[in-house]
């Protein structure tokens, strides 16, 4: 294997190699004021934007269909849209599956490192050789100003206390990768009037830590971020940072701010062709080992019940090409909060998934990982079955965001049930 053929380690591949991002991990475990992830917009290229969010089955079945299609594909990553390590189920199944199946690729990851040191001597296991980590303040006070909270665990921590917390993570993540001869690229987001004038620091930084290469990214204006209106460093501003810069570490000056569901050549938009690709590997389809389907419903004519107030689940299935009404299952009893959701997912071990008119993130997240989809939608069960049966993919017009519900906000996800 030739780890010089990474395209962001290395600018003379560039134009040659290239690279895929599978989009598996969707949650995040910090917020920075300059990102909004926005998990379905196909016209912005930039971090944390996917067309689909795939489980890891998902993710092997969209990059065997796109490396029949592209022969240059060098590297493998994840890259959100969220963060690796706040995801880290989806994430090692991934990197596992990635790996027993193109151990001749180079595995790759970016993450803010919150979450990463308990997973250095896991990856680097699953032959993961270069991994890019977002650090941009080494001073927590100027941290405080980037980072609206932090969240390691189910600790929500803001300001200064939070910015220094993260800063230690990433320092002992750095160390651990290095202690295992993992090739380690900080990306900086310059933000005029913040940290600007700071990053030559946090280059300093990089180079005591033995980080291979920097890369100073121009703070770019995403909607609805609280960095929105800010003034942005201008090309002169980045030359001249970078030079400073590169007195402590290699600098990298071709990034093109790649989607959480890049592939390709870097700065190459992602064609239609693969668009499709991505989205037909997250559409929900039975299995030999889980042939049925749950409908969140009341009468069991519409789909209309949130996941949370559903006292049962109708199930169907298929008979002679025929989809019928197999019966309804009773769900557990509210108010036990994840068992709630683990004895839910038993209790569909059958099921591919559940369709149902809103759900909260962690049960979600829970019966997620244990196997069963969950597709928000309103519409009639009989319309709507035909399109999960055979593997298609539902029309906008019947689907719902995720987490929409009366509670709102409000929603403590513990398994409660809703009023």
């Amino acid at each position: 294997m030739n780890f010089d053929n990474h395209p962001c380690f290395n600018a003379l591949t560039r134009h040659s190699t290239g690279r895929i991002h599978l989009p598996v991990a969707a949650r995040c475990n910090i917020q920075c004021n300059f990102c909004n992830r926005k998990y379905d917009c196909v016209n912005e290229s930039r971090p944390g934007v996917t067309s689909a969010i795939l489980t890891p089955a998902q993710a092997i079945r969209y990059l065997d269909a796109v490396l029949e299609k592209v022969e240059n594909l060098a590297v493998i990553g994840i890259a959100g849209p969220g963060d690796p390590f706040a995801n880290p189920k989806e994430t090692m199944q991934t990197l596992e599956l990635v790996h027993e199946k193109y151990p001749d690729k180079i595995l790759c990851l970016a993450t803010n490192g919150l979450g990463l040191p308990e997973y250095a001597e896991q990856i680097s296991q699953r032959n993961v050789s270069h991994v890019t980590i977002t650090l941009n303040a080494v001073d927590p006070r100027i941290g405080s100003e980037i980072y609206a909270w932090v969240r390691p665990a189910v600790r929500t921590i803001r300001g200064v206390e939070g910015a220094k917390f993260l800063l230690k993570r990433q320092t002992e993540a750095i160390k651990e990768l290095k202690k295992r001869d993992i090739a380690v690229k900080v990306n900086t987001v310059i933000i005029p009037e913040i940290n600007d004038e700071h990053a030559v620091e946090v280059a300093a930084f990089c180079k005591e830590l033995g980080v291979d290469v920097q890369n100073c990214i121009p703070l770019m204006h995403v909607e609805s971020t609280t960095f929105e209106g800010r003034p942005l460093p201008t090309s002169a501003d980045m030359i001249a940072l970078r030079m400073k810069a590169s007195q402590y570490v290699r600098q990298m000056s071709h990034c093109a701010r790649c989607r959480a569901d890049a592939a390709g050549l870097i700065g190459v938009e992602n064609s239609l062709e693969f668009v499709e690709l991505l989205q037909n590997a997250a559409i929900v389809q039975p299995t030999k080992e889980r042939p049925y389907i749950a409908v969140g419903s009341r009468e069991g004519l519409f789909v209309n019940r949130h996941l949370g107030e559903a006292p049962s689940l109708w199930v169907f299935g298929t008979q002679e090409d025929k989809i019928i009404l197999l019966e309804q299952r009773p769900t557990p009893i509210p108010g036990t909060g994840d068992s709630r959701w683990l004895e839910l997912a038993e209790t569909l071990k059958d099921c591919a998934a559940v369709l149902v008119s809103g759900c909260g993130p962690n049960p979600q997240r829970i019966l997620e990982e244990k196997g069963v989809s969950v597709i928000a939608m309103e519409g009639l069960i009989a319309e709507s079955l035909p399109y999960v049966f055979a593997g298609q993919k539902l029309p906008k017009i019947i689907t719902r965001s995720l987490g929409v519900c009366s509670a709102g906000s409000g929603c403590k996800n513990v398994g409660g049930g809703c009023e």
